[in-house]
């Protein structure tokens, strides 16, 4: 099955008739925010300041790029552990309007229950590919909190970014219940 081409900002419609196991090609903005970042985030929507972006059916990927080589507009920019933003992840769905995360690894069941209610979904990338996903980004610029450094919030332009669909709008989850079944060790 050839992956299904999506574009970001998504819209509710788009997010939730997206399945679990489906690939997808992403194009359009995304941005960048890791744990630092979301910290200061939700700190920012819990007093009702002004967003740093216009969030609502935003992307967003748990991921800080390597310093960007001459020529190239980011470095590697692998995901990061999603788990680490599973603190911050349902109050930035709820009162961001996020349409989508993107990173590795499960999510907590309070996430999923933000997903379901908001209709967002959560988009697996391939770990250790860090460099190809690079060559996804056409466009890149710091957004927000530039004191983070690679931690930063950046405002990336992609083009046929890969992913996986690995936590629908439904809940159903790749990492439970998918063919090769992605369980965690413990």
């Amino acid at each position: 099955m050839e992956p299904r081409r999506i574009t970001s900002p998504l819209d509710e419609t788009t997010a939730r008739n997206l399945r679990s196991g489906e690939r997808v090609l992403l194009d359009g903005v995304i941005y960048t925010a890791r744990d630092a970042a979301h910290q200061r985030w939700c700190e920012a929507l819990g007093t009702g300041d002004e967003p740093f972006f216009e969030s609502e059916g935003a992307a967003v990927y748990f991921a800080g790029p390597t310093p960007a080589k001459p020529g190239a507009k980011v470095g590697s920019i692998g995901p990061t552990t999603s788990g680490r933003m599973d603190a911050y992840s349902p109050t930035v769905i709820r009162k961001a309007k996020i349409r989508a995360m993107i990173g590795k690894g499960n999510r907590s069941a309070a996430v999923v229950e933000a997903m379901k209610e908001c209709g967002c979904v959560y988009l697996a990338a391939a770990g250790g590919l860090g460099a190809l996903l690079a060559e996804s980004v056409i466009e890149s610029e710091i957004v927000a909190y530039a004191d983070l450094g690679p931690e930063a919030v950046r405002r990336l332009v992609v083009r046929g970014f890969p992913a996986v669909v690995a936590i629908d709008c439904e809940g159903n989850n790749l990492y439970e219940t998918g063919p090769m079944q992605f369980r965690t060790v413990k």
